[in-house]
C-alpha cells in the first residue's frame, strides 16, 4: 500500500496527468471551434455535442478525485428527494471553504449524470483561459465581471438563454463570492453588523443579487434549489495537490431539496430568504463540528466508470507518441536536444505547480475583501 502511495506522489505521474489533460483539452477546444458552424443551422445539436465534449475535459478532474485519490463523499439527504436528483434542473448552492469544493460539486453532478451540461457562475476572465475557460464558453457558461451595474443585464441575458437548454444540468453557485478565510470572515461579519444581519461563524455573508437574478431567470425551468453544505471528517484540509498525490479524503455533503416555488420572486424577499438559508447552513456546520455528522439519511451514489474510461481513452491515444518522441530525443545524443528536454521538463514542472497554486485558498479572489471594505467604509 505504501508503494502505491509513493507511486502516486511521483512527479512523473503528475506530469502524465498534466500532459493528457492539456493535449486532450486543446484537441477538444479545436473541435469545439468547428462546431460553431452548427450554431446557425441547428443550435440544439451544437449544444448536445458540446455537452459531450465538455464532459471529456471536466470528467478528467473528477476522475482524479474519485479514482486516483479514492475520495468518497457521503450524501446526507431525504430519501424521498433522492430519486429526483439528476432527473431535474436544479440550482445548487454550495459553501465555499475548501480548495476542492468546486471539484466535489462536479463529482455530485457526475454521480447523477449531469456533469456535461452543468453550469457555474464564473469570473469573466476565466473565459479567456485555454481548455477550461474555452470549454465553458462553448457550453454557454454564465460569466460575470463582479460589477453589478454591468452584470445585471449580461448575466440575466445569459441565464435566459438557458431556458431552452436541451440537457439536464446543475447550476452551481457559491453565493459567498469567494473562499472562506479568517480575514475575509472578519470583514464580512463587520458588514453583517453594519447591516443589522445575524453573524455567521462558518460562512461569509452571501451575495444575494446574483442568486436572486438566477432564480428569477430560471423559474419554471429549474425545479428546485439544492442546499449543499460540505465538510470533511477529522478536520481534514483537502487540497488539489493532495488529490494529485493520491491522498484519500472523507467528505460529508448535506443536500436539502427545496422546491423553487418556495423561493420568493421579489428581490428583497429573496435576499432575506437567502440570508436565512445561510443561517441554517451555519447551524448545520456547527452541529457537524460538534457531532461529526449531518442530519438526514447517509447515502453514497454509485461511482460511474465513464470518467475513468474517458481518461484511459485519451491516455492511450496520446501517451504512445509522447513517449516515442521522448525516447527519440534522448537517444539522439545531441547536447542541444537533451538541454531542450531538460528545459521543457522544468517548464512543465513549474506549470503544474502554478496550476495547483492558483487553487490555494490564500490566493483566492480578493473581491470579497475589497468589496466588503468598500461597503463597510460607506
Amino acid at each position: 500500500m505504501d508503494l502505491i502511495a509513493l507511486l502516486k506522489s511521483q512527479f512523473l505521474c503528475h506530469l502524465i496527468f498534466c500532459y493528457v489533460f492539456i493535449a486532450s483539452g486543446l484537441i477538444i477546444n479545436t473541435i469545439q471551434l468547428f462546431t460553431l458552424l452548427l450554431w446557425p443551422i441547428n443550435k440544439q445539436l451544437f449544444r448536445k455535442i458540446n455537452c459531450r465534449l465538455s464532459y471529456c475535459i471536466s470528467s478528467q478532474l473528477v476522475m482524479l478525485l474519485e479514482w486516483w485519490s479514492g475520495t468518497e463523499c457521503v450524501i446526507h439527504t431525504d430519501p424521498q428527494a433522492y430519486p429526483k436528483y439528476g432527473k431535474e434542473n436544479a440550482i445548487v448552492v454550495l459553501n465555499h471553504k475548501f480548495e476542492i469544493d468546486f471539484l466535489c460539486g462536479w463529482s455530485l453532478a457526475e454521480r447523477f449524470g449531469v456533469l456535461g451540461g452543468s453550469k457555474v457562475l464564473a469570473k469573466k476572465e476565466l473565459a479567456y483561459v485555454p481548455i477550461i475557460g474555452w470549454m465553458w464558453y462553448f457550453t454557454e457558461m454564465v460569466f460575470c465581471t463582479r460589477k453589478w451595474e454591468q452584470d445585471r443585464k449580461t448575466v440575466s441575458e445569459s441565464l435566459l438563454h438557458l431556458r431552452d437548454y436541451p440537457e439536464k444540468y446543475f447550476f452551481l453557485i457559491h453565493c459567498e463570492g469567494t473562499r472562506f478565510t479568517e480575514k475575509k470572515h472578519q470583514i464580512s461579519m463587520q458588514v453583517a453588523q453594519a447591516k443589522g444581519l445575524p453573524g455567521l461563524k462558518h460562512h461569509l455573508l452571501p451575495r444575494t443579487k446574483g442568486f436572486a437574478i438566477t432564480v428569477r431567470s430560471l423559474r419554471n425551468v429549474v425545479s428546485a434549489v439544492y442546499d449543499c453544505t460540505l465538510n470533511f471528517r477529522n478536520n481534514e484540509n483537502p487540497t488539489l495537490l493532495g488529490v494529485l498525490n493520491g491522498k484519500k479524503y472523507h467528505a460529508d455533503l448535506y443536500v436539502r431539496r427545496i422546491p423553487l416555488g418556495e423561493v420568493p420572486e421579489d428581490e428583497d424577499r429573496c435576499a432575506a430568504w437567502l440570508h436565512k438559508l445561510y443561517q441554517e447552513k451555519d447551524a448545520l456546520q456547527e452541529e457537524y463540528s460538534r457531532t461529526g455528522t449531518f442530519p438526514g439519511t447517509p447515502m453514497v451514489p454509485p461511482r460511474r466508470p465513464w470518467t475513468l474510461i474517458n481518461w484511459l481513452f485519451w491516455a492511450s491515444l496520446l501517451l504512445y507518441p509522447f513517449f516515442r518522441f521522448l525516447v527519440n530525443m534522448v537517444s539522439s545524443g545531441s547536447s542541444l536536444t537533451l538541454a531542450s528536454f531538460v528545459l521543457v521538463f522544468f517548464v512543465a514542472s513549474v506549470g503544474v505547480r502554478w496550476m495547483i497554486g492558483v487553487t490555494e485558498i490564500d490566493k483566492g479572489s480578493a473581491y470579497g475583501n475589497m468589496d466588503s471594505k468598500l461597503k463597510h467604509s460607506s
